[in-house]
């Protein structure tokens, strides 16, 4: 179109040329002004839904940093330094927008085509080539986001450091023509207003989402920690306390947690009934409930209760339920003779009644004449048993399971007791005293070498002085009728004490073999 000399038809198409490329223009420019718009009520609407993501989210953090502050609390208060950076930056940018809008008449707020002019900005920002306190307030405000969160974060989350520091960096930037620029010059000086809002708009959702994905890693890393298999340790469990020989096991291995952090608010435990409190009979030492209390009597002890947290403001209940037995500790060896398996008649016989393994309260022993008396001692009273053996029953029980046993015994009469006289027997030959002790003395009877210690009662006796008759005494000393024949016995003289009769102490019922005579030798 230029050069040479132009007929005036000639001039007239190349200016109509020229109205159609500027009508051209106008109507791209009125688009892109339009796409503009569209787009910043799209990234408004987003930044609303991440908002309120991310607000759920730091209540949730609340409600675990308050349910479980070991663990959460210290994540909680690094997210709440996070969201006071954050809250700054867009606080400043939301406020710049609202300032930029009041320009912007109130009927054309949602027409974007003429919302073409850069001055609101031009004007807060820029001065000649300086930049006035607005711009400079600016690049405060995002050096400070910046640098607060690349402190808290960066080294932790090495990934989101490299996405904050390119998104909110300030340092100037090369154009087209390879000069370098002023970073708020070269994203903010001549543009029109509907561009630089949805710039404005565009650095609020890096906010928002620099906040879901900090947030998100925050959770992330700390439940990663807690499910971590440095946090467990394994635990046997199995479903009874005790086995025998050549039984299955049938235990299993079982992962328990041990994370210090992760402790319950409060555990409603008991002890074979007995309620267990805080402090006393246990503790929280390391994620575990560590019990001190008396392993208590021989036998099998319950442990019930439950352990309660709470998850999301709710307490949540694990119950307990356990068991454990309780076995004497050795002290004497067991030892038997196999053919001394003997009890008496008249006495009551004490008794040992245990099975290795089983809990005295789970061992059920019975027999004629047996009673039990507490844990593993019986008695044994068989004189009215008929029969020279008696056979004793017993069942131990374990699990459900039984494990019967028994066991016979002799039974023997008490042996025959041995007459005395003033505490002396006769066995070794006649008893030399004076006559006038033998007067006073008492008549009476023992169980030589016999295992139990019986008191013996004597209730007559016959005495008999040589050439003269024979006299029966009642009770245990002589009777006139015998002192009299006892003075008419000469020097030297043997006389006889027999049929001594006598009763066991507390069982006068029990008749005694006939007991050994005495032989007295006057030494006067």
């Amino acid at each position: 179109m230029a050069g040479g000399k132009l007929s005036p038809r000639q001039k007239m198409i190349n200016l109509m040329y020229l109205v159609f490329i500027a009508m051209l223009a106008l109507n791209m420019s009125k688009e892109v002004l339009s796409a503009f718009g569209l787009l910043n009520t799209k990234l408004t609407i987003a930044n609303t839904i991440t908002q309120s993501r991310n607000e759920a989210f730091m209540s949730s953090l609340a409600i675990k940093a308050e349910d479980q502050p070991e663990q959460y609390a210290a994540v909680k208060a690094k997210a709440d330094q996070a969201v006071v950076i954050t809250r700054k930056l867009d606080s400043y940018l939301e406020k710049l927008k609202s300032e930029m809008m009041k320009t912007v008449k109130a009927d054309d707020i949602d027409n974007f085509e003429v919302q073409d002019q850069p001055d609101f900005l031009d004007t807060k920002f820029f001065q000649g080539d300086k930049l006035k306190p607005g711009g400079k307030e600016f690049l405060s405000e995002m050096n400070d986001y910046r640098i607060g969160m690349l402190s808290l974060f960066g080294e932790q989350y090495p990934a989101l450091g490299v996405s904050i520091e390119n998104d909110f960096s300030t340092e100037p930037i090369l154009n087209r023509d390879g000069e370098k620029v002023d970073w708020l010059n070269y994203n903010f000086e001549g543009f029109p207003l509907i561009a630089s809002l949805t710039k404005l708009t565009q650095l609020q959702t890096d906010i928002k989402s620099n906040s879901s994905q900090l947030l998100s890693k925050i959770l992330a890393g700390q439940q990663a920690s807690a499910l971590s298999f440095s946090q467990y340790t394994t635990l046997l469990e199995s479903p009874k306390s005790a086995y025998y020989t050549g039984e299955v096991f049938d235990g299993a291995i079982v992962l328990g947690r041990i994370d210090d952090k992760t402790v319950p608010n409060r555990a409603e435990l008991t002890l074979d009934g007995r309620k267990l409190e805080q402090g006393k009979d246990f503790s929280f030492e390391g994620g575990r409930v560590v019990l001190a209390v008396s392993a208590g009597n021989a036998g099998e002890h319950k442990l019930e209760g439950k352990l309660v947290f709470l998850e999301d403001g709710k307490e949540t209940d694990v119950p307990v339920s356990r068991s454990f037995s309780t076995i004497s500790p050795p002290n004497s060896a067991t030892i038997s003779a196999d053919k001394m398996n003997v009890v008496y008649r008249g006495v009551k016989n004490p008794m040992t009644i245990s099975m290795d393994g089983v809990p005295n309260n789970n061992v059920n022993a019975n027999a004629p004449g047996l009673s039990r008396g507490s844990g593993s001692s019986y008695i044994m009273d068989v004189t009215t048993v008929k029969g020279r053996e008696v056979k004793i029953n017993v069942t131990g029980t374990i699990d459900g399971k039984s494990f019967p046993s028994s066991k016979i015994f002799r039974i023997k009469d008490i042996p025959r007791p041995t007459g005395t006289i003033r505490g002396e027997d006769g066995n070794g030959g006649p008893v030399r005293m004076q006559r006038q002790g033998l007067e006073i003395s008492s008549i009476g009877a023992m169980l030589l070498d016999f295992d139990f210690d019986l008191k013996l009662n004597v209730t007559g006796f016959s005495f008999k002085v040589a050439g003269q008759p024979t006299v029966t005494v009642s009770g245990n000393k002589l009777n006139e009728q015998a002192k009299g024949a006892l003075k008419r016995a000469k020097r030297g003289e043997t006389v006889q004490i027999f049929d001594i009769n006598a009763k066991i102490a507390g069982n006068s019922s029990y008749k005694l073999p006939r007991i050994t005579p005495v032989f007295i030798e006057l030494a006067n």
